[in-house]
């Protein structure tokens, strides 16, 4: 356990953020596996809503642009296909 006080702090800040950070990806996980599985009728709305989420999830530092930007593009090709 950390003796110094600033130490002891960042320690709690980064579980805070840990927490925080696998909330949102489990979130973004969740409405991209949705977006896959969704019905012809409402996978354009579930498309956005997953893309929303990637783009939020990247604003806030939680995934990589590039990551990001992979799952976007597979997301409207499979839209695109079907």
């Amino acid at each position: 356990m950390a003796k110094i006080k600033s130490a002891k702090k960042r320690i709690r800040q980064n579980e805070r953020r840990r927490l925080r950070n696998r909330a949102v990806r489990s979130k973004v996980r969740g409405v991209v596996k949705a977006a896959r599985a969704a019905e012809a009728a409402t996978r354009p709305a579930a498309v956005l809503e997953a893309i929303r989420a990637l783009d939020r999830a990247v604003s806030k530092g939680i995934l990589h642009r590039n990551t990001a930007a992979r799952k976007k593009s597979a997301l409207a090709r499979s839209l695109a296909a079907r």
